[in-house]
C-alpha cells in the first residue's frame, strides 16, 4: 500500500474504465481518459485528501485504488469525506478492497474530518455494501431509482461511519474584508483566503 502518483494513472484508468463500461458502482457512462483522471487525482491530492494504491509485491501490478474526497462542494460539509474504492477484476475476492478501505480510514482518522460517507451505486452491489459494513459503516438510507444504466433503474445506497479525528474544527471561509470608510480609491485591497485541510 502506498500513496498514488501520476505514474499510476494508466493502470487506474484501465480499472476505472472497466468499472464504468461494465459495472454499476459508478454512475458515469462514458469512461474518462487518462488526462481527465490525472486532473481529478491532482485536485484531490492538492486538497490534502488521501489517494492510495495497492500494488502486488512480486509483479508490481496495481491491484486497486482508493481515495477520499469532499462529500459535497458546499463549505459546511467540509468535515465529511466520501470514499471511492475500485479493485481490478483480476484481483477481486483476494482481500484487496479490505486492505484499501482499512488504510483509507486510518489516513482519514489522522486528518481533520469527522465523518466518512459511502454512496454505493446499485443496491445489488452486495460486495461493496458488505465491505463497508465490515469496516464500521452503517446504512443511512437509500435513494431509489435515481440512476439509469444498462437498461435498468439503479438505487444509491448511503452508508457512513464516524472518524476519530481530534483536530480542531476546520475554519469556515470568511467574507471579503469590507472597504474602509475612506472609499475604494484609498482602501487596501480586501483579502480572503478560505482555509481547508492540507
Amino acid at each position: 500500500m502506498r500513496d498514488a502518483t501520476v505514474f499510476d494513472i494508466p493502470a487506474i484508468t484501465a480499472i476505472y474504465r472497466q468499472a464504468v463500461l461494465e459495472g454499476t458502482a459508478s454512475f458515469e457512462e462514458i469512461a474518462p481518459d487518462e488526462n481527465e483522471l490525472a486532473k481529478r487525482q491532482q485536485a484531490l491530492i492538492a486538497g490534502g485528501f488521501p489517494y492510495l494504491v495497492a500494488v502486488e509485491e512480486t509483479t508490481g501490478d496495481l491491484c486497486g485504488y482508493a481515495y477520499a474526497g469532499p462529500y459535497r462542494p458546499r463549505t459546511a460539509y467540509r468535515h465529511t469525506v466520501e470514499d471511492s474504492i475500485y479493485v481490478s477484476p483480476a484481483h477481486q475476492g483476494k482481500g484487496i478492497g479490505s486492505l484499501l478501505i482499512t488504510s483509507l480510514i486510518e489516513r482519514c482518522d489522522a486528518g481533520p474530518w469527522r465523518q466518512m460517507v459511502a454512496a454505493i451505486g446499485d443496491s445489488q452491489n452486495y460486495g461493496s455494501i458488505a465491505l463497508h459494513r465490515k469496516h464500521g459503516f452503517q446504512p443511512s438510507g437509500t435513494f431509489y431509482n435515481v440512476g439509469y444504466k444498462f437498461g435498468r433503474w439503479l438505487d444509491s445506497v448511503l452508508m457512513q461511519r464516524p472518524l476519530k479525528s481530534t483536530t480542531p474544527v476546520i475554519p469556515a471561509p470568511q467574507e471579503p474584508a469590507a472597504l474602509s470608510a475612506a472609499g475604494p480609491a484609498n482602501a487596501p485591497c480586501p483579502t480572503s483566503s478560505p482555509t481547508r485541510a492540507k
